[in-house]
């Protein structure tokens, strides 16, 4: 959950799993913000219920963290 005037300062590349990365690193990477963890609840698939996503999605997310934190 984001305030909207955070939201609006923001500027959004990604268009697939990076999506996540790229706004938890642009949110850090702006020192005036605070981050809040919130419980939530969440009632998980079953292995066999389970969504599979495709190979390498782990790692392009990986890249996107460094890449918009360090280098954007």
């Amino acid at each position: 959950m984001f305030r909207w005037e955070v939201i609006q300062q923001i500027t959004i590349k990604s268009n697939d799993f990076a999506v996540e990365p790229e706004l938890t690193a642009k949110i850090f990477k702006n020192k005036r913000l605070r981050v809040y963890e919130l419980p939530i609840s969440y009632y998980g698939r079953t292995y066999e219920e389970g969504r599979r996503f495709p190979g390498g999605t782990g790692w392009r997310a990986m890249i996107a963290l460094i890449k918009y934190r360090f280098m954007n």
